[in-house]
C-alpha cells in the first residue's frame, strides 16, 4: 500500500486516513464519534502544518474551543477504507469562526461537516471576538459544501427520558483533561434507544457547552421525536453537550 498523502495548499488541508476497525460500529460502519474525532483531528492537523501549533497559539493567547458541529452523511465511511479528508476555514458568523469538511473517496463525497469554533484567551478564559485573532488571516471556502447549517440544540421542558448516567473515566479524557469532544458521539450512541442503535444517521448535530472532567457523573436525558431524538448530558455546573440525530 502506498503512504498515506498530506497536502497543504494556501487555503486548504488534506491529508489521507485508513479508517480501523476501531473507528467502527458492529457492522464496520465510521463510528459519529470517529467522524467528530476526524473533524476536530484535521482542523489542528492544519494549523500544525501552518506552524500554528497549540503551543504557539497558546503563547499568543489565541487558542479554539469547538463550539458546535453539523454532519451530513451521504454514504458512511468503513473499516479499512482509506478517505480523503479536506478542511477550509469559512470566515465568521456572529461570535464563531467557522471551519468546513469534505470526507470523500474515488467515487465523491462521503460526508460534509461544518464547525464552529470560538477564540478563547487560555490564560484568562475569556471568550473574544473572531476580529482579535492575529495569527493569520481567515480564509473562506471557495466552493458550497453540502452540509446542514449548525444550530443550537434546546430539548423540551417535558416529556423527556431519564437514560442514565455516565461518569466519565480516564479513558475519556484528551491531553487538556477535559472529555476529547469526539467521545461525545459514543456517549450519545450508548444512550440511544437500542433500534436507533442500529441506524446510521442522516445528519447530526452537536453543541459543546460545559467540559467535563474526571470522575463527573453525566445525567443522560433524552426525547424521541418523529425520526430525530435528541440528547443531552447534564454535569455539576449544567449542561456538558447537546445532540441532535436525524434518522
Amino acid at each position: 500500500m502506498s503512504d498515506l498523502k498530506e497536502i497543504l495548499q494556501e487555503n486548504s488541508y488534506m491529508r489521507q486516513q485508513q479508517l480501523i476497525f476501531a473507528d467502527c460500529d458492529r457492522y464496520q460502519r465510521a463510528r459519529v464519534g470517529t467522524l467528530l474525532s476526524i473533524a476536530a483531528a484535521v482542523a489542528g492537523a492544519d494549523y500544525d502544518a501552518r506552524g500554528l501549533t497549540y503551543e504557539k497559539l497558546y503563547e499568543m493567547r489565541e487558542v479554539f474551543l469547538l463550539s458546535r458541529i453539523a454532519l451530513r452523511i451521504h454514504r458512511c465511511p468503513k473499516a479499512l477504507r482509506v478517505v480523503d479528508v479536506t478542511t477550509w476555514e469559512d470566515g465568521v458568523k456572529g461570535a464563531h469562526m467557522q471551519r468546513v469538511y469534505e470526507i470523500t473517496d474515488p467515487d465523491g463525497v462521503l460526508v460534509s461537516i461544518r464547525s464552529d469554533w470560538i477564540l478563547v484567551d487560555p490564560v484568562t478564559r475569556r471568550i473574544m471576538r473572531p476580529g482579535t485573532f492575529t495569527a493569520r488571516e481567515l480564509r473562506s471556502c471557495p466552493k458550497t459544501i453540502d452540509a446542514p447549517e449548525t444550530q443550537k440544540i434546546l430539548l423540551p421542558h417535558e416529556g423527556l427520558e431519564e437514560l442514565g448516567t455516565r461518569r466519565v473515566a480516564w479513558s475519556d479524557l484528551d491531553g487538556n483533561g477535559h472529555v476529547y469532544s469526539g467521545n461525545y458521539g459514543d456517549f450519545v450512541w450508548d444512550y440511544l434507544p437500542a433500534d436507533l442503535q442500529e441506524q446510521l444517521p442522516k445528519e447530526f448535530f452537536i453543541n459543546y457547552s460545559k467540559e467535563a472532567t474526571l470522575g463527573q457523573e453525566l445525567r443522560m436525558v433524552g426525547v424521541r421525536q418523529e425520526n430525530e431524538y435528541l440528547m443531552e448530558g447534564l454535569g455539576p455546573e449544567g449542561v456538558c453537550f447537546s445532540a441532535r440525530c436525524v434518522f
